[in-house]
């Protein structure tokens, strides 16, 4: 029998598994679907580790927390550490100045042409110079194989935590149907645009079609995202392209001629509060609603989850039943 057994391989239980391992547990991974792929919410996820940025939004816990993401991620995979910008239309100038207030850790930038040249034509945008992204595919791909060096393999099997013996790690987000758990649907699409160029993600301010902009490699763009309270889990509306491609257009007109390569939808699981928690049930710990924080957060619940397993520390972020 493992030390622990982790149910889910989205990246809330892949870095369960991989704190686990690293504190010297026996490692048990499982999920229905085997490895992480489309079939999951973290598959569609943008990427960014943008704590401060988050803190226009969120709670004070996931700016605190978030802050140890990048260095957790930087162990696995490749992050890029080039900041963040929040933009907006002349129109909209007056949602900057409320970002702004809401937020720390960011400078006011005027001139945007030695920060991102293609955006120049905006005229004002605020800078969080300590944040950065990552490729959430190949973050699970790189996490996937940390862990089999490891020697935890990823087992496909539908289980429930009952069905196993031993302490479990249950990481299996909407699946887990724990009272309290919601889901918000989240839509997004994956454009080619190489004659764009942005080296840093890129949030533009709307009053009602807020956007962000991820850069990948061969000179594609994550564009997301919708935020529904829904568990519709049918493919992308056409309502949501539209908006997120009208948001795109704004912020550079080129994106017009742009491929559309991909189209996604999933539901995030979130609690009544948005903040991301592990919940204490006997021998069952339950690490669930991290919302639209998953690569953000899920270092921060792993690492007190295994706290807990190992020394038996509660902290902040678990919660007894």
């Amino acid at each position: 029998m493992a030390d622990v057994t982790v149910i889910g391989a989205g990246v809330a239980g892949l870095c369960a598994a991989y704190a686990a391992s690293k504190a010297g547990l026996d490692v048990r991974l499982i999920d229905r679907k085997g490895s992480p792929g489309a079939h999951g919410c973290s598959w569609w996820a943008g990427g960014m580790l943008a704590p401060f940025c988050e803190g226009a939004v969120a709670e004070p816990v996931i700016v605190s927390h978030g802050q140890q993401a990048a260095a957790f991620w930087a162990k696995v995979t490749e992050v890029t550490h080039r900041g963040s910008l929040v933009v907006a239309l002349q129109r909209d100038r007056e949602e900057l100045a409320r970002f702004a207030r809401r937020t720390t850790r960011h400078v006011g930038v005027d001139d945007l042409a030695a920060l991102e040249p293609d955006l120049a034509h905006h005229k004002s945008a605020l800078f969080f110079e300590d944040e950065a992204h990552l490729d959430p595919r190949l973050a699970l791909s790189d996490l996937v194989a940390a862990l089999a060096e490891t020697g935890v393999q990823i087992e496909q099997a539908e289980v429930a935590p009952d069905d196993i013996q031993g302490p479990v790690i249950d990481a299996r987000g909407m699946a887990a149907a724990l009272p309290g758990l919601r889901g918000v649907r989240g839509e997004m699409v994956v454009l080619r645009a190489p004659e764009i160029r942005l080296s840093r993600p890129v949030r533009l301010l709307h009053p009602r079609h807020p956007l962000y902009i991820v850069p990948r490699a061969g000179g594609a763009f994550m564009l997301g995202a919708t935020q529904l309270e829904s568990t519709d889990r049918r493919g992308v509306t056409a309502r949501a392209v539209l908006e997120l491609l009208s948001a795109a257009y704004a912020l550079d007109p080129r994106f017009a001629e742009a491929e559309i390569l991909e189209t996604g939808a999933d539901l995030r699981p979130a609690y009544p509060d948005n903040i991301p928690r592990v919940t204490l049930c006997g021998r069952v710990l339950r690490l669930n609603g991290l919302f639209r924080h998953g690569y953000l957060m899920a270092p921060a619940l792993a690492g007190q989850a295994v706290e807990y397993l190992t020394k038996g520390i509660k902290g902040d972020l678990v919660h007894e039943d």
